[in-house]
């Protein structure tokens, strides 16, 4: 009872803190994509369901039509993989991300206390996590596209599904189909999305974080005057902001990548990226193909479902950053290892 800390047979506070402070990173973004990933899951598939759609449908009529024909389930038809895998992607990427950075630091790259230099550090950190990443996670998201469009891909084969497979048996039929490299349908298009789109939203969000008042050490100082939000605050709006517009530049590579792992899912002929984007933005449905539609009307097709994806990127990378953020100041505050204490005690 003299306020100093036991020692536990079976809970050891040094080891686990220990084990916090040296694997920072993991746990920071395991556990704040957890949370994220669940929260923003029945707004990305609804995105999915909009970019494959024929027709022209309402963001509230669709999510009504997938509750009466699918239930509750779904818009979480799925959700384990990603709630799994892109959980454990976010914590290596996180990783790379961070390493890499302290690379440039170490080293005396990209050093200077300016908005460009902390951008293109955390620009080409995201990019070469996001290179590095991409092969791991194409096999999952390509899972994951195949469940949230399985009533789609049956109609487009005249099948009509009473009840889907579940994400065993369609890892199983994507295999049987075409062997392991039908899992990385599509890699090419998934490489240069993960790379650009991880690259520009690193990118984006140091650079706000920077104009925000975080400096070099890590340390949030005072906001600027022109923005005096709380400092807490600050991680949900530059994450949202970041994840938001990165999302929009990249969507059109994604509503491409989608649609030609759709039409290779239901064994329809292969149709080039180019020739995908053609068809979506001067009319691949027109009854008549001499008349293509506008431009501007194709370009609208292509940003179909952009609305509920902003809303999912600001639910989920506002919500990834705070909790990553408050994960972090959790671990930097934890009471020093008694083991460190003791070593600094002279003989």
């Amino acid at each position: 009872m003299d306020g100093k800390r036991t020692s536990n047979p079976v809970y050891d506070a040094d080891k686990y803190h220990d084990f916090l402070r040296n694997n920072k990173a993991v746990v920071c973004a395991l556990s704040a994509s957890y949370v994220s990933t669940f929260a923003g899951y029945p707004l990305d598939s609804i995105k999915s369901r909009l970019q494959t759609t024929k027709t022209r449908i309402t963001i509230p009529k669709l999510a009504m039509l997938v509750y009466r024909e699918e239930g509750i389930m779904g818009f979480y038809r799925g959700l384990w993989i990603p709630l799994m895998t892109i959980s454990f992607v976010r914590a290596a990427s996180f990783t790379i991300y961070s390493r890499t950075k302290e690379n440039f630091r170490e080293n005396n790259i990209l050093c200077r206390d300016s908005i460009v230099d902390v951008s293109l550090t955390g620009g080409v950190s995201g990019a070469m996590s996001g290179a590095l990443i991409s092969f791991g996670s194409a096999p999952f998201e390509l899972v994951k596209v195949r469940r949230q469009l399985e009533y789609t891909i049956a109609a487009s084969k005249g099948v009509t599904m009473v009840k889907p497979p579940g994400t065993v048996e369609a890892v199983k039929d994507i295999y049987r189909a075409n062997g392991l490299k039908g899992l990385y349908t599509g890699f090419p298009l998934h490489f240069v999305r993960d790379t650009a789109g991880t690259a520009l939203y690193f990118l984006e969000y140091d650079g706000m974080r920077h104009l925000l008042g975080r400096q070099r050490s890590g340390e949030q100082g005072a906001t600027p005057s022109w923005l005096p939000i709380h400092a807490q605050l600050v991680p949900f709006v530059c994450g949202s902001l970041s994840g938001v517009t990165s999302w929009a530049l990249i969507y059109p590579l994604d509503v491409v990548k989608t649609k030609v792992q759709q039409r290779a899912l239901a064994g329809e002929r292969y149709r080039t990226p180019w020739e995908t984007l053609y068809r979506l933005v001067r009319g691949a449905f027109c009854p008549d193909p001499n008349s293509p539609k506008p431009i501007l009307a194709g370009i609208t097709r292509i940003y179909r479902g952009l609305g509920v994806s902003a809303l999912r990127s600001i639910t989920t990378h506002g919500l990834l950053w705070t909790l990553f953020d408050m994960t972090a100041h959790y671990i930097d505050n934890l009471p020093p290892s008694l083991r460190a204490d003791r070593a600094e005690v002279p003989y």
